[in-house]
């Protein structure tokens, strides 16, 4: 298990001071990076001997949202390792307040041409499998309580910046929540809310293709439904053209507000609008 203190940057948070959902995944992917470094896996070195490691799905619950300057108690450790090539990593995130995030990721590990394959010995031998604490829950994804009525997706798009790509020169995975999080920001300030109170409850994306500099991007965004605990449900699929690059779930809720109803109707009027 590798654990480290640190704080989020600044660029990290709202104009209201709360950090958002995307930028807590960033702190885990910092958090993964400086446990695979620790471990003698730094990124000079992937890049040095043509391997990667790409994640494929991530879920993520937030229990707190982050505030700027707090010290921040991360730990990570894998939990499992299927075929020398599927990874899956904890992570976990507390404050002097109580837990912040709890994520698990699932990574797949590549060659040079980014086709899943199997690690190396000595990279493999750097991630033995962790238990964990016995009193640890992970994550989970809040189901839907309540069923929205249908309606048809509501549509956002944008082109992808070049300034966005990463390191492996595609948009990194934490940016898909930001995708998902704009298109739900978009909607809601048309229904007249403020997309500053949108509040992260937890989240799933599941990866199947790259969004790359110059695509043309659409966010589809469905209102699924309402939670036992009254927060919103939206189901999102990410395409350039016909080609799918993620689905998502995002749970969310309205700052002060205990009612889904408000980000939901935001969403379907949206899509109403649109056709």
């Amino acid at each position: 298990m590798f654990q480290h203190v640190s704080t989020l940057p600044r660029h990290a948070f709202s104009a209201r001071d709360a950090a958002r959902a995307a930028d807590v995944w960033r702190h885990f992917q910092d958090l993964a990076v400086e446990a695979s470094t620790a471990s003698g896996w730094p990124p000079v070195r992937y890049r040095q001997e043509g391997t990667a490691f790409v994640v494929r799905s991530m879920l993520v619950q937030h229990h707190l949202e982050a505030l700027y300057g707090e010290p921040l108690e991360g730990a990570t450790w894998v939990s499992r390792m299927r075929r020398g090539m599927l990874c899956t990593r904890e992570v976990r995130v507390r404050s002097a307040r109580g837990p912040v995030a709890t994520g698990r990721q699932e990574w797949v590990h590549c060659s040079a041409s980014m086709a899943p394959a199997r690690g190396p010995a000595s990279l493999l031998e750097a991630f033995p499998v962790h238990a964990g604490p016995p009193e640890d829950e992970g994550p989970s994804l809040p189901v839907v309580a309540v069923a929205a009525p249908p309606h048809p997706p509501h549509r956002f798009t944008f082109r992808a910046w070049w300034t966005w790509m990463d390191p492996l020169d595609h948009a990194n995975h934490p940016a898909y929540v930001d995708f998902c999080d704009e298109a739900l920001s978009v909607a809601m300030r048309a229904a007249g809310l403020s997309p500053l109170a949108l509040v992260p409850v937890a989240e799933e994306v599941t990866y199947r293709s790259g969004v790359v500099a110059d695509d043309e991007v659409c966010v589809e965004t469905l209102a699924l439904g309402t939670t036992e605990a009254g927060a919103a449900v939206f189901g999102h699929r990410i395409l350039v053209g016909e080609r799918l690059c993620a689905t998502a779930t995002t749970v969310r809720r309205c700052l002060g507000e205990h009612r889904a109803a408000p980000l939901l109707d935001a969403v379907q009027r949206a899509s109403e609008r649109a056709r």
